[in-house]
This record gives structure tokens, C-alpha cells and sequence, in this order.
């Protein structure tokens, strides 16, 4: 396994290229399907048409199911780790954190995740992109999907 770079808020987004590879291939096939239904609609090009859309359907319900996948797993993950690390008078307000503030506080290392989730609560921070770049101490996951 190769050494990965120190992972912060100006890299940590994640570019997958064979997902951009299928959805160009996925985007090819519908134009040149749509292309033979122009030139005459026959069963054959109908069901190339249908094929392709198919695929479009496919691919996006894949990913959409990852994505929902890995979002219930950084909310339980993060609320364990607030469990664990917060004070206790913060530990009630475990609850009223959204979705996307726990994917902003995940990267923060342990120490600075009580004055970070105060901020974010008191302030009524809602946006990740906001929490994350109040991150200090930044602790990469190079597991995301």
C-alpha cells in the first residue's frame, strides 16, 4: 500500500475516476442510442434506448445507495466518538446535531471536537463545508466510498 499525503480541507475531497469513467461510457451509450432512434425507431434501437436509460437508473442508484450507506455510518460513527469525548453537558446535546454537521465535525481530531460542537451548536453552524473548515487539527479518512 502506497503512503497516502497528509489528508486536510484542500484535499480531502474525493475525485473517483472510474465513476467518471462509467458515467461517460453510461452518458455515450444514451447519445448514440438516442441517435439511432433519429434514424429509424426499431426494436432494435428502441431496446438500445431503453438499455441505456436503464444504465443511467442503474449507476445513479448505486451510488445514491453508497452514499446513504457510508452517511449512516459517519452519523453512528460520530456519535459514538461525541459520546466519548464530549463533556457531559454536551453529551445531551448529542441529538441535535444534523446529518451535515456530524459530516463537518468528523474531521476533528478529539481535543478540539467539545469546543468545536459548542461553536457549532451555540452559533447554529448548519453547513459540513463551514465546521470543516474550522478544523484545526485535521484527521484525514481515506476509507470514505
Amino acid at each position: 500500500m502506497s503512503a497516502q499525503a497528509p489528508q486536510n480541507y484542500a484535499n480531502h475531497r474525493r475525485f473517483d475516476k472510474l465513476y467518471m469513467v462509467v458515467e461517460v461510457l453510461v452518458a455515450l451509450a444514451v447519445i448514440l442510442s438516442i441517435a439511432g432512434l433519429v434514424k429509424g425507431v426499431t426494436a432494435s434501437s428502441l431496446s438500445t434506448f431503453l438499455l441505456a436509460v436503464i444504465a443511467v437508473v442503474l449507476v445513479l442508484k448505486v451510488r445514491l445507495y453508497s452514499l446513504t450507506v457510508q452517511d449512516r455510518i459517519v452519523r453512528l460513527e460520530m456519535r459514538l466518538r461525541l459520546e466519548r469525548v464530549l463533556p457531559p453537558d454536551l453529551k445531551d446535546r448529542i441529538p441535535d446535531l444534523t446529518l451535515s454537521q456530524l459530516i463537518g465535525l468528523r474531521f476533528a481530531s478529539d481535543g478540539e471536537l467539545p469546543t468545536l460542537v459548542r461553536q457549532v451548536l451555540d452559533e447554529r453552524i448548519t453547513k459540513a463545508d463551514e465546521i470543516k473548515k474550522r478544523v484545526k487539527n485535521w484527521q484525514g479518512d481515506h476509507l470514505r466510498v
